[in-house]
């Protein structure tokens, strides 16, 4: 009975061993599985969640190259570039096979020159590192970040790399960035194509055109997220976007905002825009847009052209358009200034200067830039009937955008008697250009509108679209209407605008006296509210209006600047104007001049010539054609003109080259035009081909080493 009872003691208890063994053996084999998957999930997973995620395939977009935006004269404003950021699969077959062999041998020399390339690191820190990633088999280490094609081109020599993707593991992620080589210039009318950032400008507007369309192809990712086309004949290749050729002048728009700009600095103003316009055409050659910033410089942060103001005083062209169509008054008609201050239904009307003056002709009070004068023509004329008024400015567009093709055009405000805020002063206060608001390019295009005889253009600021060298749109100017007034009323107008620039005491008269050309325009100065504090900071907006030369008009001008509060100086003839004028200086020079002179020339006998050039070269040249001249030079200068003069006799004149004043360089060729400017220490800038046409520098104006002078060749 005992031994039973030890018999089944020890069954028991081997049992119980052989249970607890198990047990333990299921606790351990757990623990491992355990343990495994936390490895697995906690270590390795972020490996596998890439390899579970990455290993298939899928249908990619292609992204097509985006157009080019040109300026008429064939300059680059709006491009793109490719960047590279270049990772490294240090799992590549190729980089490990015979046990890395090709990455030891290449190491060395791949750090000297990544080390001299990107002189981030030095060669020992590249090798360390590169060899940790290595050993760690990282599958997609970033190297570098927005490479320049240039630095893509270099690395793609370099031991390791130029072995190809397989071999080196150098893996390049391209991607194209939007960039404006002029940078500020004519920034906010080009526009804006930058990744998490909203279209503005010709970008904007034609989107459709430059994008192009994307391209589709059939890939398979592997390990790292690297794709890796599965086959060609899965692939839809990008059509790449079409050009933009616009009619912005980078001559013009440079010397648009370098003048705006001057005038900004100078006034610490708050911000402002310079428009300048082709009258025959309406084509926009300069559209400057300045903001002052925080930190007191100016960015083109806005497109204050587009922005509806109150236009203050430059409103009065329309003003006298409708007095003038509607009979109501004459250029000779008499009204009384009463000394400059006008009361009316509890208010008063001033005008900026207290000038004592009472009976005048209105073109006279147009010239005095009169508020009073203005504000009872039209009351004493339309307060029976202000629709009447109202008509005239409906006639004129004011209460529609300009159509521009631009996007984020501002809407005009014009009120009419059935308006809420209508009132016994809205009319008269309306006379000179307050209690209703156009943009500045509205503006312009009253203004361009009276050089035009009546005619009204809209204006435009692309000539075609183009693909691959081909011009597949053109865009000619645009007549909205035609014959708007009658040519007695722009006749009337047109000498008042002349007589704001050239009667003494006249609001133009001292900016434009003695200038060479003749302006028709007008001043503008207007008091404006600065959000709920009304207009107790004195800020005021200077603007001035017209076109040039006033007997053949050949651009239109605007432009608007909002003074600092309290500023001292704000008249429109002393902020405005001097803008106005010295881009009209310097077109005058560049363009205007030498087409006035062409069109003065009568058609000649084929034997008259005038030919400018080294007078070795000229003296050469009449020898070989056997034409017998008279040498007036006294052989001080290089340069010489031969030509014919009033008696058909041939002649060759010195033409002496200062090397202190700008030589005359219209009429040569560009090497002799090079060879002139060089030989003072000038940096030329060159457009067109043939003959000089124009030059930036006035000829005699006095020149300094290294400034820099563009001309243009025909």
């Amino acid at each position: 009975m005992a031994q039973k009872d030890t018999t089944a003691a020890e069954v028991k208890k081997d049992i119980l061993f052989r249970v607890s063994l198990c047990f333990i053996l299921v606790v351990v084999i757990c623990i491992s599985i355990l343990g495994r998957a936390f490895y697995i999930q906690q270590v390795e997973g972020k490996y596998w969640r890439e390899m579970s995620k990455n290993l298939h395939q899928k249908v990619e977009e292609i992204e097509a190259d985006r157009g080019t935006i040109y300026s008429e004269d064939g300059q680059m404003l709006s491009t793109s570039i490719p960047q590279y950021d270049i990772y490294i699969d240090f799992g590549a077959d190729g980089l490990r096979e015979k046990s890395g062999l090709r990455f030891r041998e290449n190491i060395d020399s791949l750090s000297y020159c990544l080390a001299n390339l990107f002189k981030d690191y030095t060669q020992g820190e590249y090798k360390r590192m590169l060899t940790a990633k290595y050993q760690e088999k990282d599958r997609y280490f970033l190297l570098q970040r927005k490479i320049s094609f240039r630095k893509y081109e270099a690395l793609k020599k370099f031991p390791l790399v130029r072995l190809g993707r397989n071999k080196s593991g150098f893996i390049a992620d391209d991607k194209s960035i939007r960039l404006n080589p002029y940078q500020m210039l004519a920034y906010r009318t080009i526009g804006l194509d930058r990744e998490n950032s909203q279209k503005v400008g010709l970008e904007q507007t034609y989107d459709t055109f430059l994008k192009g369309t994307t391209g589709k192809q059939l890939v398979r990712y592997i390990a790292g997220g690297v794709s890796v086309p599965v086959d060609d004949s899965y692939q839809i290749q990008p059509e790449n976007g079409k050009d933009i050729i616009t009619t912005l002048d980078i001559h013009i728009q440079e010397i648009t905002e370098n003048a705006l700009m001057k005038v900004m600095v100078e006034n610490e103003a708050l911000h402002g825009c310079a428009i300048v316009m082709e009258t025959n055409t309406g084509k926009i050659k300069a559209l400057a847009n300045l903001g002052r910033r925080k930190d007191g410089t100016y960015w083109e942060d806005m497109n204050y052209a587009l922005m509806p103001t109150e236009p203050g005083s430059t409103f009065k062209a329309a003003t006298m358009l409708a007095v003038l169509e509607d009979k109501k008054a004459t250029n000779n008609t008499l009204v009384d200034l009463e000394g400059g201050r006008w009361n009316i239904s509890g208010r008063t009307v001033f005008d900026s200067e207290q000038h004592g003056k009472h009976e005048v002709t209105v073109k006279r009070a147009f010239e005095l830039s009169s508020n009073v004068g203005m504000a009872k023509l039209v009351y004493n004329n339309y307060m029976a009937n202000p629709m009447g008024f109202i008509n005239h400015l409906k006639k004129l567009g004011f209460i529609d955008r300009t159509g521009i093709d631009l996007v984020g055009e501002g809407t005009p405000l014009v009120y009419n008697p059935k308006s809420k805020y209508w009132s016994n002063t809205t009319l008269p206060w309306m006379a000179f250009g307050y209690n209703l608001t156009i943009s500045p390019l509205r503006t312009a295009m009253l203004y361009n509108t009276i050089a035009n005889n009546g005619t009204m253009l809209k204006p435009y600021l692309v000539n075609a679209i183009r693909e691959e060298n081909t011009i597949i749109k053109t865009f000619s100017p645009t007549i909205i209407k035609k014959n708007i007034y009658s040519k007695e009323t722009i006749s009337q107008l047109q000498a008042a605008m002349v007589g704001v620039c050239t009667e003494p005491g006249s609001t133009g008269y001292q900016l434009f006296k003695g200038a060479a050309y003749t302006v028709a325009g007008k001043t503008g100065t207007a008091q404006v509210a600065n959000g709920n504090r009304g207009y107790i900071d004195h800020i005021y907006q200077s603007s001035f209006a017209g076109y040039f030369p006033a007997e053949k008009p050949a651009y239109t001008i605007v432009v608007v600047i909002k003074n600092k509060p309290m500023a001292a100086k704000y008249y429109g003839a002393l902020v405005a104007g001097p803008v106005f004028k010295e881009v009209a200086d310097r077109l005058y020079t560049m363009y205007v001049r030498q087409g006035l002179q062409q069109d003065s020339i009568t058609k000649k006998d084929s034997s008259t010539f005038n030919h400018i050039g080294l007078f070795s070269d000229l003296n050469y040249l009449s020898k070989q054609l056997k034409i017998t001249a008279k040498d007036n030079t006294s052989k001080r200068s290089e340069f010489a003109v031969l030509k014919t003069d009033s008696n058909a006799h041939t002649i060759i004149n010195e033409l002496l080259v200062s090397e202190v004043k700008m030589p005359q360089l219209v009429g040569l060729k560009l090497k002799d035009a090079i060879y002139a400017c060089e030989r003072n220490g000038l940096q030329v800038a060159v457009a067109g081909k043939g003959k000089v046409i124009t030059q930036s520098i006035a000829t005699g104006a006095n020149i300094i080493k290294g400034q820099k002078v563009n001309i243009t060749l025909q």
